[in-house]
């Protein structure tokens, strides 16, 4: 292991959750994984959604154990309107979630795996992308 952390975005996570493709071999580098909060809801309501909700609950909840939680805090909200404010001036909005996302990486000073290209007009974060899950 070399001490590598990594914070997963929620297309890198259900990669990971469904064995998709080198997810497992990825980030099995990792000594360890984050997710931000807001992931973890965006999860949590596709497997609430999903037709075998309960055998997907459990999956999600052995994943989480295995897992870093990053919870969004006051620090949190400063660089969200830092992130949001700016994407506004330069006319490339992105989705609510996915500031969030970005504010609580850029925070704790994190790498973020995405398959989402709209993360790059993110001042000061660092993304590492990685192929959407199939």
């Amino acid at each position: 292991m070399t001490g590598e952390t990594i914070a997963l975005d929620t297309n890198q996570a259900i990669a990971i959750l469904n064995n998709v493709g080198d997810s497992a071999l990825w980030i099995a580098r990792y000594d360890t994984v984050f997710v931000p909060v807001h992931v973890l809801g965006e999860l949590r309501y596709g497997m609430l959604n999903s037709r075998d909700s309960g055998r997907n609950l459990q999956r999600l909840d052995e994943f989480t154990a295995r897992i870093h939680v990053l919870p969004a805090t006051a620090e949190t909200t400063v660089c969200y309107a830092e992130v949001r404010l700016r994407l506004k001036k330069a006319g490339t909005p992105i989705p609510e979630n996915d500031i969030w996302i970005a504010a609580i990486c850029r925070q704790y000073e994190l790498e973020l795996a995405t398959s989402d290209r709209h993360f790059d007009g993110v001042d000061g974060l660092r993304v590492i992308h990685r192929p959407p899950p199939s």
